[in-house]
């Protein structure tokens, strides 16, 4: 199991330190062998988990920009966009421009939108889940089609019309196709029939049991074997914080059982830096390397 690290707070330095607070942050987390590094997709920060929506809160993909220049090994992606802030032919412009300059390091990751607030407050249309959905669908078509150096004609879809899907330069790579969230009935059957990978919340080792087995059967609708799907998870990292990697390494011990290739570290309420560099060290990358 590989371990990834998630950029969500940035309210322990004054705006004019967070620079270099992230510049020392991304090179604690390669030097402890860390394979992902990710950002929030939102303008406000998240009211809904109980932090302040005036607490700051960076665009995402100047960040990863940013990101990208300091480090040289690490994932890059957000974790995730949602589908109503761009459209989806810039966004697909934006992460090929990010795997170019960060030499082939991008994901797409996406989902449905969710965060009503920020949307009326800039003034995003906020339309019912339903269509965002059918928006998502899309956005994941057109990704993929201005991605492929052979279709760079239109498309023509119920939300979005592109009159061509011409993207240059290419990303180095296809960017991998994250989606996020565990809807059961929408969202894993999306993962099923686009997504290069998967994020889930851990909730418990049976709750990831069921969502996969839920997303190897819309695998199967589709004619897809699941394991070419990358299984992803969100996870505190409270053991890690009090300096128990031991406990750290059997909290995810069963998940790595259930083949969840990557867990995502939230990080607590300080310096970034400092819990890299602190708790998310090599030894627990290395110990959960071994599961």
């Amino acid at each position: 199991m590989r371990v990834g690290i998630h950029l969500m707070r940035f309210d322990s330095v004054e705006p004019a330190r967070l620079r270099q607070e992230l510049a020392d942050t991304a090179g604690a987390a390669e030097a402890a062998g860390v394979s992902w590094i990710s950002v929030m997709d939102h303008f406000f920060q998240m009211e809904p988990a109980g932090f302040p929506a005036e607490d700051p809160m960076l665009e995402a993909y100047t960040t990863l920009g940013y990101l990208a220049g300091v480090t040289t090994t690490a994932q890059l992606g957000v974790l995730v966009t949602g589908v109503t802030y761009r459209y989806p032919g810039l966004l697909a412009k934006t992460v090929a421009t990010l795997d170019v300059l960060s030499g082939g390091r991008a994901t797409l990751g996406i989902g449905a939108a969710w965060y009503d607030r920020e949307h009326r407050a800039l003034g995003v249309p906020f339309p019912p889940l339903a269509e965002r959905f059918e928006r998502l669908e899309e956005a994941l078509q057109i990704a993929g089609q201005m991605w492929d150096p052979g279709h760079e004609g239109p498309y023509e879809g119920k939300h979005y019309q592109l009159a061509e899907t011409l993207c240059r330069p290419l990303p180095l790579k296809r960017p991998e196709i994250l989606v996020g969230g565990g809807g059961e009935r929408k969202t894993l059957r999306l993962v099923a029939q686009y997504a290069d990978a998967c994020n889930l919340f851990a909730s418990s080792p049976d709750e990831i049991a069921h969502k996969l087995d839920v997303l190897r059967a819309h695998c199967a609708d589709v004619g897809r074997d699941p394991a070419e799907v990358r299984v992803t998870m969100l996870h505190g990292s409270d053991a890690l914080i009090a300096g128990d990697v031991d406990r750290f390494v059997e909290q995810l011990r069963p998940y790595a059982a259930l083949e969840v290739e990557t867990v995502i570290l939230r990080p607590p309420a300080t310096s970034l830096a400092a819990w890299v560099r602190d708790a998310v060290t090599r030894e627990a990358v290395d110990r959960l390397a071994e599961l």
